[in-house]
């Protein structure tokens, strides 16, 4: 779908290159210009003190790019990356807004040198305020500071950690679809724009329907126990053979007697207890006891038939292990094989949206560090000598 888009990714970890990973399984072809010594993802394994022959994390969001050392702190350096951006339809860039400003790298000189670009920066905090230039990584900006991780805190525990590159994530998908509504405004115009995502505000969306009720209620439902959720209806549940499962309810009233008749609890039915949302809410700890007991009573496969039966909406919690073996991943397309360098393949996340039809997986491994320098230059109209000069300098490698 992107083929013949070209985009050059001036940034590390995960945010930023995740929308150029997602974007290179489409077609585009994304050019990843790392500093001298890598993208510090590189060492993910090594930094935590577990010396890894591969780097999943690295690899699956770099698939399919080329890549590229300059170290643009060398003027000679600065200039290739510029000649790059002359030639490409995106600049995508996780690059705090000082350290662009200070390199001449920043939008305005950029937009002004290049019109038609779609000038695209990921940050911590947005481009604006006073901590505009605040690092920020997912776990501070989206998870901390959002007010996420107070939401999904234990009510009286400690705070939980987000697991790694969880708001990253959705960052990348918020950059991919700026960066394509940008390119189709392009189409119209003929002009370039600017295009900026945030982990803080990206985070403020997801959160979105906890802080809505935040702002026009004044509070929100803490993250509570099982027997004193607000709904005891919507909660998790251990079968007879240790299996949890995730239950919900959807709105009105239509489900609790198809849940009863699951269950085999139908005189509970109209018992004025549980009769309906409030009295279940109010005498929800001694419901939630009566449910433990059925579910405890039955194996998983035999609970899954009577909900299925009964159309209710649940889904068993795997382990991560059970979740890349589960046959519905498979068929819905959440895993590829994304080539390596030995020429054979191995098993990753796919992007989220599917083309059927269309080549929308991995197009080759991530790159080795610096793998495609030379031919890069060479396509940017570099001499040999000229490249030679670059590495002699250290300001290509």
């Amino acid at each position: 779908m992107l083929e013949g888009l070209r985009i050059v990714e001036y940034a590390t970890y995960v945010a930023a290159p995740g929308a150029g990973g997602v974007m290179a399984d489409w077609g585009a072809d994304v050019i990843k210009v790392e500093p001298p010594g890598g993208d510090p993802i590189r060492m993910f394994f090594s930094s935590l003190g577990v010396e890894e022959a591969s780097n999943p994390v690295f690899d699956m969001d770099n698939r399919g790019k080329r890549g590229i050392i300059l170290d643009t702190t060398q003027e000679v350096g600065r200039e290739a990356l510029l000649k790059l951006i002359d030639g490409a339809d995106v600049f995508l860039t996780n690059v705090r807004p000082g350290g662009l400003q200070r390199a001449g790298l920043d939008h305005e000189t950029i937009l002004k040198r290049c019109p038609r670009l779609i000038y695209a920066i990921l940050t911590g905090y947005g481009l604006e305020g006073a901590e505009a230039d605040r690092p920020g990584m997912d776990s501070a900006a989206f998870w901390a500071r959002s007010g996420l991780a107070a939401m999904f805190r234990p009510k009286g525990g400690d705070p939980v950690q987000l697991r790694t590159a969880f708001g990253d994530h959705v960052a990348s998908l918020a950059i991919v679809g700026a960066i394509l509504a940008a390119l189709y405004e392009r189409q119209s115009t003929g002009i370039g724009r600017l295009v900026e995502a945030s982990l803080l505000r990206v985070a403020h969306y997801v959160g979105g329907s906890d802080l809505a009720i935040q702002h026009t209620r004044g509070r929100i439902a803490s993250n509570r126990a099982r027997a004193d959720v607000p709904n005891p209806l919507i909660n998790y549940f251990k079968t007879q053979d240790d299996h949890w499962i995730s239950l919900l309810q959807r709105q009105g009233e239509k489900d609790w007697p198809k849940l009863t008749r699951a269950l085999g609890l139908e005189h509970l039915v109209d018992d004025p207890r549980f009769a309906n949302n409030r009295a279940r809410r109010e005498n929800g700890a001694e419901l939630v006891g009566l449910m433990d007991t059925a579910f405890s009573a039955r194996p998983l496969a035999d609970v899954a038939a009577a909900l299925d039966a009964e159309e209710m909406v649940w889904a068993p919690i795997l382990t991560p292990a059970e979740a890349i073996a589960d046959p519905q991943a498979r068929a819905a397309g959440c895993i590829v094989q994304t080539p390596t360098h030995d020429g054979g393949s191995m098993p990753a996340p796919a992007a989220p949206v599917r083309f059927p039809g269309a080549d929308d997986g991995p197009k080759g491994p991530s790159p080795r560090l610096g793998e495609h320098t030379r031919a890069i230059l060479g396509e940017l109209g570099y001499s040999e000598g000229e490249i030679d000069a670059l590495y002699a300098s250290g300001a290509a490698a």
